[in-house]
């Protein structure tokens, strides 16, 4: 599972946050280490997220009696979950749309400054012509 770890460290912690949230509205009956290993997030750090969406009751955890692996528990998100992955998302989407917008600007600025190279490597070129 290693090779498949994302890439976390320009992750603010709402966006952890919001990662977890999606993981577990779609895979409820899981270990912390799995969900660790599935999301490329330390151990500590998921325990430590878990911890805090329960304590804001965005999450509830649920044991299973009769599991033999009791690391195992069932997350749920909470209506207030489900409200809270819902303001996350609109507030993902619109970092994102803003940095989507300014690297569509920065890469028509770097586009516009390899059309004006082009441009004056051929007028060189011209030149060295009629030169020579």
């Amino acid at each position: 599972m290693a090779n498949n770890k994302k890439n976390t460290a320009n992750f603010d912690a709402s966006d952890t946050d919001l990662t977890v949230l999606r993981y577990l509205e779609n895979k409820q009956t899981i270990s912390q280490r799995e969900l660790s290993q599935d999301l490329g997030i330390s151990l500590g750090k998921i325990n430590f997220i878990l911890k805090a969406l329960i304590q804001k009751g965005v999450v509830k955890a649920k044991n299973f009696r009769n599991n033999k692996n009791k690391t195992v528990y069932a997350y749920y998100l909470t209506p207030d979950g489900f409200n809270e992955k819902a303001k996350l998302t609109i507030n993902f989407f619109k970092r994102k749309n803003m940095e989507y917008n300014e690297l569509k600007k920065e890469l028509q600025l770097l586009k516009n400054e390899i059309t004006l190279l082009e441009q004056k490597k051929l007028d060189k070129k011209s030149l060295k012509k009629d030169e020579g």
